[in-house]
């Protein structure tokens, strides 16, 4: 009876950790298009990539080289799931599994650091839904979510002869979904093992490079990723202002719809970790590690290795591993007091979600005017100082999926991206599509350029533009879109005055 009696909390904790885990995948599942900024950008790369050499209007417009890198997570798994489902079915499984896996990531990290799920879990399942994931990141986040279970299985492992074996294909896999979340992995396991050593009796200096060494079963692909960080120019580059940019990386780090909420979140996330350092309930294991992330998060450039935010990733995770540091059992009544966070953000973010897809929805309908193979230019309106990150920045690769349009708005840099363009005269790819303005000022698409090449313009923001470029006519409109015919004038006759 006592030791029933003793189990039965660790069981209500651990079923209500899995079931957030679980509710972290609602706005995916219950919305019809996902409010992703980059996700319809990714939808057309893979759609293009699939259909590279059967497809003749598509490698007509695209070219596509395929190159094994640090950032193929979500491309790779692409492949079984479109060929089962569909792409965009495929796609929508990929958006259920990343906060679901990420969420047990995190109970399978606590358990076997502790044997136990405790409140440093269940404030920890707040970060899934971080900016990373609702700007459409989805290899990295695919990489995060596996780096938990990798960095459980580590620990768990300690001791077993063959675990530096097994960690050198492990390491690869991640390194392959993304460089970052594989850089993730590296920083947790030098951390554990640092703690480790210097609780065995090893001196600081001893402790820090027998970490390091334990590192190297995951080394393989350290000449790679500095390779990709000299790709292109601005591959690697802190862009312009970083210090006030990392100031607004740590005050946005977890950025959603309402910014009252999402500030004072990072706030209680800072300060948490902090008291439960003061009180001794920090499982140093964890703690050097999120210290570690936000170091780094200070220190890296924005931009590495084509990515961007390479710098801004890291502080989400340097508030997931702070709270998940926690080492903290309070009884059975705290429960929703430690899920209350979680639960409070997982709403705002579906509702708005929910929201926006019914908009979004109605949008598309504009694709029914856009006949196969034509060119699309999009355009869309970002005003400066609103908080919520613009969901539709990509809608106009929804033509490349569903019509196989060129369009101006797809990841496509020469020396970075596997996908380029190829078609003659056509020159544009993100951001092309972007007017960040401040609130005084408005879209003027006189001089749009991608548009004096377009078959159709399209167009998405808050405001209407003050002026369309010459020839425009307006053929379908929604509140805050429309599509508009590009009507060019005849050619002159040879020989005609």
């Amino acid at each position: 009876m006592i030791a029933g009696q003793r189990t039965a909390p660790r069981d209500a904790w651990y079923w209500a950790a899995v079931l957030l885990a679980f509710l972290a995948t609602l706005p995916p599942l219950l919305t019809h298009y996902p409010m992703m900024t980059d996700y319809p950008a990714h939808l057309a790369r893979w759609h293009v990539m699939l259909q590279h050499g059967e497809n003749p209007v598509l490698d007509g417009y695209y070219g596509f080289r395929w190159a094994w890198s640090g950032n193929l997570g979500a491309d790779i798994l692409i492949f079984p799931l479109a060929a089962l489902f569909g792409l965009e079915t495929g796609g929508k499984i990929i958006l259920v599994m990343i906060p679901l896996l990420t969420g047990l990531g995190l109970i399978s990290v606590e358990r076997a650091l502790r044997g136990r799920v405790g409140i440093g879990t269940m404030l920890a399942m707040a970060t899934i839904w971080s900016p990373s994931l609702l700007m459409g990141f989805m290899n990295f986040t695919l990489s995060l979510a596996l780096v938990l279970f990798a960095f459980a299985f580590w620990v768990r492992s300690e001791g077993w002869k063959w675990r530096e074996a097994a960690f050198v294909p492990i390491g690869l896999i991640i390194w392959l979904c993304h460089q970052s979340g594989w850089g993730v992995l590296g920083v947790m396991v030098f951390a554990y093992e640092c703690h480790r050593l210097h609780g065995t009796g090893a001196t600081r200096f001893e402790s820090i490079w027998r970490a390091a060494l334990a590192t190297v079963p995951l080394w393989l692909p350290i000449l790679p990723t500095v390779l990709a960080s000299q790709q292109a120019p601005g591959s690697f580059s802190y862009g312009r202002r970083p210090l006030m940019a990392k100031w607004i990386f740590w005050k946005t780090a977890l950025r959603d719809q309402q910014g009252y909420l999402d500030v004072a979140t990072v706030i209680l996330f800072v300060a948490l970790p902090v008291l439960a350092l003061f009180t001794r309930k920090l499982d140093g294991r964890l703690g050097w590690a999120a210290l570690l992330m936000a170091l780094l998060s200070l220190v890296v450039p924005r931009h590495l290795g084509g990515g961007d935010y390479a710098d801004y990733r890291l502080v989400a995770v340097s508030l997931m591993l702070g709270l998940l540091a926690i080492d903290i059992r309070p009884k059975d009544w705290a429960l929703p007091m430690a899920a209350g966070p979680f639960l409070i953000r997982i709403a705002a973010t579906m509702m708005a979600w929910k929201s926006h897809s019914l908009a979004t929805t109605e949008m598309i309908k504009a694709l029914d005017h856009v006949p196969r193979g034509a060119k699309v230019a999009f355009a869309f309106e970002e005003v400066t100082g609103l908080w919520p990150t613009p969901p539709n920045g990509h809608l106009g690769a929804y033509a490349t999926v569903r019509r196989d349009a060129l369009v101006n708005c797809l990841f496509a840099i020469p020396g970075v991206h596997m996908l380029q363009v190829k078609a003659p005269g056509w020159n544009f790819a993100d951001p092309s599509q972007r007017y960040l303005l401040r609130r005084w000022q408005r879209v003027d698409l006189r001089n749009f350029a991608p548009a004096a090449k377009a078959d159709f313009l399209w167009y998405y923001g808050a405001r209407p533009p003050i002026a369309m470029p010459e020839g425009a006519e307006v053929i379908f409109r929604t509140k805050h879109s429309f599509l508009a015919r590009m009507n060019r004038p005849a050619p002159p006759k040879p020989g005609a005055e």
